[in-house]
Formats: C-alpha cells, sequence, structure tokens
C-alpha cells in the first residue's frame, strides 16, 4: 500500500498542471515550466485545486511507481512555485570561485583552472568574503538538475578526512579522521 502515492497534492495558487493524452505532465508557474512524462499505469487527475494520482494495479511495481510519481510531481509544483537552492563552499587556502555568465571558473589546486559550464536553467552566484570560505550558491525550479550539478561541482574535489579541504555543501557535516600523530601516544 503506498501511503506517498495516496496523498493529494494542493496547488499553489499561479500554479498550473496539464497532463496530455500521452501521459505527459506540464507544469507552469512563476519560477518556470517543467515537464515529465509518467508511466501509463499511473494516472493523472486535476480535481479543483488538488492533484491526485492512482495506480491501475496492485502489483509491487505499481505501487512503487505510484509513490514515485507523486514524489516528483509534487517536487516540480514545489520548484515552480518556490525553488529550490543549493549552497557549496570551497575549503582550503587558494581556493577560489568565480563566474562569468553561465561559466563557473574555479581555482581548487590544481596546475590549472577548472572550467565549469552550468545550464541555462540554474542561476549562479558566487561570493568571496575576506576571512570566510568562498561560496557558489545554485537556484533553480528542477530538484533534479540542481542536484545533478552540484555533486558534478563537489566531484571536482571532494572533501579529504584530514583538514576538510575541498567542496563541501554548506550544511553537511564531515567525518574527520586523526593523522598519524594520534596513533603515538
Amino acid at each position: 500500500m503506498s501511503r506517498i502515492g495516496k496523498l493529494p497534492i494542493t496547488l499553489p495558487k499561479g500554479v498550473e498542471l496539464k497532463v496530455s493524452d500521452k501521459n505527459i505532465v506540464t507544469v507552469k508557474g512563476p519560477k518556470g515550466e517543467l515537464n515529465k512524462s509518467v508511466d501509463t499505469a499511473i494516472a493523472v487527475k486535476v480535481e479543483e485545486s488538488k492533484v491526485v494520482l492512482s495506480r491501475a494495479t496492485d502489483q509491487k511495481r505499481h505501487k512503487a511507481l505510484h509513490g514515485l510519481y507523486r514524489a516528483l510531481i509534487a517536487n516540480m509544483i514545489h520548484g515552480v512555485s518556490v525553488g529550490y537552492k543549493t549552497n557549496q563552499e570551497l575549503v582550503g587556502v587558494g581556493y577560489r570561485a568565480a563566474h562569468k555568465g553561465q561559466m563557473l571558473e574555479l581555482t581548487l589546486g590544481f596546475s590549472h583552472n577548472v572550467a565549469f559550464e552550468l545550464p541555462k536553467e540554474i542561476k549562479l552566484l558566487t561570493v568571496t568574503e575576506k576571512g570566510k570560505n568562498p561560496t557558489i550558491t545554485l537556484e533553480s525550479a528542477d530538484k533534479e538538475l540542481i542536484g545533478l550539478v552540484a555533486s558534478k561541482i563537489r566531484s571536482l574535489r571532494k572533501p579529504e578526512p584530514y583538514k576538510g579541504k575541498g567542496i563541501k555543501y554548506s550544511d553537511e557535516v564531515l567525518r574527520r579522521k586523526a593523522g598519524k600523530a594520534a596513533g603515538k601516544a
């Protein structure tokens, strides 16, 4: 029994949801427009200001898809109405971030700077303040896309466990290790 799939999704003001005959859900709102193709076993209906999903049968696969598509559509609605935001910090001496349009340029201790081009759906902001770590802020209506791009940026220089140097999410807690000096006691 899918408890998540049975929950109705309320549509905020200014958000429209349309379902095409090929089971493609389109959500429009103040932050943009998103599309998602839904499996044919899941029916999406708009009743007044609520979105209700139902499944064809009680097969295990259909139950799993029921909860999945309900969560994906809820994320789309939240994205076009409020939006999503991620913050990342660059921890390390000499680590810098700068941007020109959709091009992010990172100095991460390599012999060369790393250039990273972002999709046009993502807004980028880099902040460098004296005495603080440089930060990268990403904003988008698409939760899946912003998560993918943030993880790609983080993978350029993952935080290491001894000093914590690297690119980390601002709310991420790192597991730190004691160095080899801790073993000589």
